[in-house]
Parts: structure tokens; C-alpha cells; sequence
């Protein structure tokens, strides 16, 4: 008796994993400066910078971004997938921020491409290597996540989540934090990843929007910085 056999659950442990080579673990989104400048010393304020990022940048930008693409790689839909790219590709003012968001989205969706043969990936991978699309991670992780076979809801969780353990994986590395508060604050943001989620999911790409004008200043100084261990 053959079965088939459903793969997406580990997909989304392999996207998820912060061994998968996309590079977040290379961005700190501005916790550096405020590590230097001592306005984020311990735990609470890694958690309330997190948040803050949440409410006002991944939730009504990024994840409204991915659902959307999502929306439009399950039908075939290149130029939708593009048109949100370039959406949200605009909406990130801060060079450096925008920046590492393309070269993850590239970098993921190179490494996906390698995996397997998706009609729409390889379609994707080849407007980026023209130019004609700037492959931001929210983008190139949805059209992935929704290759591998991976909810929406998952994509959009997925997404949060590994938002989350790019930052508290930098408070780790700049000694704000110890391991097992890293795993209290992860655990503690759920709800509001959840409630995120189901606010955002269906919203329409014409309502993508951001605002966070102290982290994007805190963000352009990280730009200026000398010395740095982080990207963002």
C-alpha cells in the first residue's frame, strides 16, 4: 500500500531553523546602538523593543506583505508577488535596514531554488538576479514557505517568530541576556505573535504601513557606527 507522504510540517521547521543560511542571525535591528548608547541593558527592554518592532513594523508591514504574496504565489501570480516586493521594499526608509532585507530574501531564496525545481521560484530568483524585483525577506519567504506546502498562518507565525529570535539571539551575543531569559521572552511574546497574526493576515497590500520613527534613528546611527558586530 503506497502513501504519500506530507512534508510541510518539517519545511517549516527547516525555514524556521536559525541554521537555515537567510542571515538573520547577522541583524540586530538597532539593539546595537541602544545597547551602546545604555538604553537597552536587560531582558525587559530587549522584550519591549521586540514588541515595539511587532506592533509597528512586522505585523501591519511584513506580515501583511507575505500574506498578500502568499495570496498570489498560490496562483501562479508573478507580477502580484512583484508588485508587493516592490511595495514593501519601499516602505523600509532606512538604507541599511532595507538593504539587509533584500539580501536575505535573495540569499533564502537562492539557497530554496537549490532544493528544489519550482516553477515560480526559479521564475522569482530570475527577476531578482535582473533587477526587475528587489527580493525582500518577507516576499522570498512567502513565495518559499508557500512552495514547501506551508500555511499562511504558518508562514505569517513563522515570520514573527524568527523576527523575535534574530533580536533576542543578538542580546545573547551582546551579553544583555542569558539563554534561559532569551526562552522566557520568546515564550512570553506568543500571544501578541498570535494576536498579530490574525489582525494582519487578511489585510489587503494597500494597507501596508509602518511606523517606528525612534527605531528607524536609532537604526540610521547604527549605520554610522565605526565598529559593529551586527548588520542592523
Amino acid at each position: 500500500m503506497s502513501m504519500s507522504t506530507d512534508f510541510s510540517s518539517l519545511s517549516m521547521m527547516q525555514l524556521s531553523d536559525s541554521f537555515f543560511p537567510a542571515g538573520l542571525y547577522t541583524m540586530s535591528n538597532g539593539l546595537e546602538t541602544l545597547y551602546h548608547q545604555k538604553m537597552v541593558i536587560n531582558a525587559d527592554g530587549v522584550k519591549e523593543l521586540i514588541q515595539t518592532y511587532y506592533l509597528q513594523q512586522v505585523g501591519p508591514a511584513d506580515c501583511v506583505a507575505l500574506a498578500n504574496a502568499y495570496d498570489f504565489a498560490i496562483h501562479g501570480d508573478l507580477g502580484g508577488v512583484m508588485l508587493v516586493d516592490d511595495i514593501i521594499c519601499k516602505i523600509k526608509l532606512v538604507k541599511e535596514q532595507r538593504e539587509a532585507s533584500m539580501r536575505s530574501g535573495r540569499q533564502l531564496i537562492k539557497c530554496v531554488l537549490a532544493l528544489g525545481n519550482n516553477p515560480l521560484i526559479t521564475q522569482y530568483h530570475n527577476e531578482i538576479i535582473k533587477s526587475h524585483t528587489p527580493g525582500t525577506y518577507p516576499v522570498s519567504f512567502s513565495v518559499a514557505a508557500q512552495a514547501f506546502g506551508i500555511s499562511k498562518q504558518n508562514a505569517c507565525l513563522m515570520l514573527f517568530y524568527g523576527f523575535g529570535v534574530s533580536i533576542v539571539g543578538a542580546a545573547l551575543r551582546l551579553g544583555i541576556i542569558q539563554h534561559i531569559e532569551s526562552q522566557q521572552i520568546l515564550d512570553s511574546l506568543k500571544p501578541i505573535i498570535s494576536e498579530q497574526v490574525n489582525k494582519y493576515i487578511s489585510k489587503p497590500y494597500d494597507q501596508i504601513w509602518q511606523f517606528s520613527p525612534q527605531a528607524d534613528i536609532f537604526q540610521m546611527h547604527h549605520e554610522k557606527m565605526e565598529a559593529k558586530m551586527f548588520i542592523t
